[in-house]
């Protein structure tokens, strides 16, 4: 079992940026792949970024291509998403996941935080 904590959401304007974190509680987290998926408000839950366990590979769905950065740091057991140039259509609850293969599938992955509010404001 993974459990895993988001943080670092809040209220900002478009244009603007935050980091979320993601604490895993296992130091097996590094054999993990870890990504982000987030859910807006009357919307399903979709993929935002996944990264491999070692860092190497990353995907992103291509309406946040060119403005979030997936990482991860397997020392600290904890993911994080730079978030740049915000747009009002990036809000939404943003949750962090972990699994064993990339995938921009809900399906693919085991275990999910509960998730980190990210509002922004036009």
């Amino acid at each position: 079992q993974v459990q895993l904590v988001e943080s670092g959401g809040g209220l900002v304007q478009a244009g603007g940026s935050l980091r979320l974190s993601c604490a895993a509680s296992r130091r097996t987290f590094s054999s993990y792949v870890m990504g982000w998926f987030r859910q807006a408000p009357g919307k399903e839950r979709e993929f935002v970024a996944t990264i491999s366990w070692n860092s190497i590979t990353t995907y992103y769905a291509d309406s946040v291509k060119g403005r979030f950065t997936i990482s991860r740091d397997n020392a600290k057991n904890t993911m994080y998403l730079q978030m740049n140039n915000l747009k009002p259509e990036d809000t939404a609850v943003y949750y962090c996941t972990a699994g064993t293969f990339s995938s921009p599938l809900r399906r693919s992955y085991d275990y999910w935080g509960q998730g980190t509010r990210v509002t922004v404001s036009s």
